[in-house]
């Protein structure tokens, strides 16, 4: 029945961010100690951004989401700003070679996650008002695609690979389901692959994330945190080493708190532990697509399909990176990662599926999903 799957997601995302509190714990207790003086430093601060988040996730359940629909123009506009913002220097804040964040007083926000959200909102706000037009390589690729194309665009020049593959991925996906002709999105996505590898070969670090991918034992320095990663994997077996007992946390994993949390999973609480992890991601796709198959219109299901795609797609990347099965990248992993900007907007996420089969419920939506238009659902 339609009522499980909201209900099913509110419990899974609320076990994720349990999980992702116990494991900030202990796996930021270490850098937390050494460089503010305070093991309980980055457990204090996710804690307020987690309230935050929860507030967020609330009000946009309780917003009809189709307040996104009018005013998607607004929404992309502020992004791109943000993103314009962050690349001018003395205003961006440079860390590690990237200018991602803006500084608002005793907090950063990283507007690339912002972008996430407003890409999905826009694409389908386009394509519900183009309908059948979609089929046209004017309304189905130039102009939703110089959308998409702007908001790659300044992303890329943070820079930041990571969030530039997430969004053309979740963006080409969109723009296909809703109908634009795969024949130009092929030639759109192949030029934009070279124009990448491209990108690649003239960045140092980026070129040398890849070859440590490829060859580790000939770059072991770049290879180092995959490598530590792998071996958290290791020594966490079948059970665990134990919670809190972690040996990669003392300074051995760089980023153990962030994109790497999920290497100290594995450590700690062991393989069982990490494949529940990722069952409930995949708990978090069946219910997302459940929702948006039977949202009332359009835009509810393409909203619904874009931004459970962007959770579990990210989750994926990052899964992926960890366990040594993709080049390294600065993805966190949704509701467990520390960091604010990620969760805020991935709850602001949840919220909106809420909303969306709190309507389709509402409406009884026709499940005979694709009569009414042109995506393609089936």
């Amino acid at each position: 029945m339609m009522w499980k799957a909201p209900t099913i997601l509110v419990g899974i995302v609320l076990l994720l961010l349990a999980l992702g509190i116990v494991m900030l714990a202990s796996a930021s207790s270490v850098k937390g100690g050494d460089a503010h003086k305070d093991p309980q430093y980055f457990l204090r601060r996710q804690l307020l951004f987690l309230s935050a988040a929860l507030i967020a996730g609330v009000a946009a359940s309780s917003l009809d989401y189709h307040w996104w629909q009018k005013w998607w123009v607004p929404i992309t506009l502020l992004a791109i700003g943000v993103l314009v913002i962050v690349l001018i220097p003395h205003i961006g804040s440079k860390i590690g070679g990237s200018r991602r964040w803006l500084k608002l007083g005793p907090v950063s926000v990283q507007p690339s996650e912002f972008a996430k959200f407003a890409v999905v909102v826009a694409l389908g706000a386009w394509i519900a008002k183009a309908g059948n037009k979609m089929g046209t390589f004017r309304e189905g690729i130039l102009k939703p695609g110089l959308l998409l194309v702007a908001m790659l665009g300044l992303v890329f020049l943070e820079p930041d690979f990571g969030t530039t593959i997430l969004l053309a991925s979740v963006g080409g996906v969109i723009l296909y389901v809703g109908g634009s002709p795969p024949l130009w999105l092929g030639i759109g996505a192949f030029t934009g692959l070279c124009g990448f590898a491209l990108a690649v070969l003239k960045d140092p670090v980026r070129m040398g994330r890849i070859l440590a991918f490829l060859m580790p034992d000939k770059y072991p320095a770049a290879a180092y945190q995959l490598g530590q990663s792998e071996d958290a994997f290791t020594l966490g077996g079948v059970w665990g080493v134990g919670l809190g007992e972690s040996i990669q946390k003392h300074f051995y994993l760089p980023e153990a708190h962030t994109d790497f949390i999920l290497a100290i999973v594995g450590e700690e609480l062991g393989l069982i532990a990490t494949t529940i992890v990722l069952l409930l991601f995949a708990g978090l796709f069946i219910c997302g697509m459940m929702i948006s198959f039977r949202a009332p219109d359009t835009f509810g299901r393409l909203l619904g399909f874009g931004l459970t795609l962007m959770i579990v797609v990210q989750a994926a990347i990052n899964v992926g990176v960890v366990t040594g099965c993709l080049p390294t990248k600065g993805l966190p992993l949704p509701f467990i990662s520390y960091g604010g900007s990620s969760l805020v907007v991935s709850m602001v996420n949840i919220g909106v599926l809420i909303n969306i089969a709190r309507q389709g419920l509402e409406a009884g939506a026709d499940r005979s999903i694709g009569i009414r238009d042109r995506a393609r659902w089936l």
